[in-house]
């Protein structure tokens, strides 16, 4: 039987890793009614690579994931947790890699980090997507609902874009459904668009899931998902992702915005 090729090694990346080189930004998460920001989602950026997706599909290439998610997921909620006056009341969204929910000492390791963070566990969404459950879904959903049991928020990402995703509506331990940005980029000019993604934030709130429209880009997308029901949204109408000082600053308007 072959043996498997070794994986080259990224000397780069890993010495980036190890000596955390790595900015988080924060994507805000918005109420479309009163444009109040309520949490943020957690995105590393590496100067190497244009973006997380690239971030990480190099660490993936190099069997480096695992590491790089371990270093990305305790800055974030490192940051969060120092977070001061009208920051620390937002939750904070971290995603999870399937490599993760694949790992018995996973779920005891992020809960000690959260602590360390001086985070509660109510503050804190992990988001998974499809990909991360496919090898063992009753594992990944005993884990998750450990982390459900101590307070952690759990949200499906990227719904909309997978072959199994309403089957993991009613097996997972679920709080949050993320509408992928590809099910809105036509949402103003297709009708069959308008009509998956309104089934899909009926369908939620029938099984009482909260919603987030990703990728909300036009006042259009925005007042057809908010008519529909949605909770919260993020895209670029609202903000890109900021770092810290930014983000502070985008907050503190909202508020002033909404008094």
């Amino acid at each position: 039987m072959p043996q498997p090729l070794p994986i080259e090694r990224d000397h780069e990346l890993e010495r980036a890793i190890a000596r955390d080189q790595f900015a988080i930004l924060f994507q805000p998460q918005i109420e479309p009614g009163t444009g109040r920001v309520v949490g943020v989602e957690a995105l590393a950026r590496w100067e190497r690579e244009a973006g997380p997706e690239a971030l990480f599909a190099r660490a993936a290439a190099h069997g480096l994931s695992e590491r790089l998610s371990r270093v990305v997921q305790r800055k974030a909620l490192r940051t969060a947790g120092n977070w001061r006056g009208p920051l620390q009341a937002l939750r904070v969204s971290i995603n999870l890699i399937p490599q993760d929910l694949t790992r018995d000492g996973y779920v005891g390791w992020l809960l000690a980090e959260i602590e360390a963070a001086g985070l509660r566990p109510e503050r804190v969404t992990v988001e998974i997507t499809e990909s991360s459950l496919i090898s063992d879904q009753p594992a990944a959903a005993a884990r998750l609902a450990c982390l459900r049991a101590a307070g952690v928020q759990i949200a499906i990402d990227d719904f909309g874009t997978g072959y199994s995703s309403l089957a993991y509506l009613t097996t997972l331990p679920l709080d949050t459904l993320k509408i992928d940005r590809a099910m809105i980029a036509d949402l103003v000019g297709g009708s069959r668009d308008r009509i998956v993604v309104r089934a899909m934030i009926h369908l939620a709130r029938e099984l009482g899931l909260k919603v987030v429209v990703e990728g909300v880009e036009s006042v259009e997308q925005l007042l057809l998902v908010a008519d529909w029901g949605c909770d919260l949204y993020q895209g670029f109408l609202g903000a890109g992702a900021l770092d810290c000082d930014e983000l502070e600053r985008f907050v503190t308007a909202s508020l002033a915005q909404a008094a």
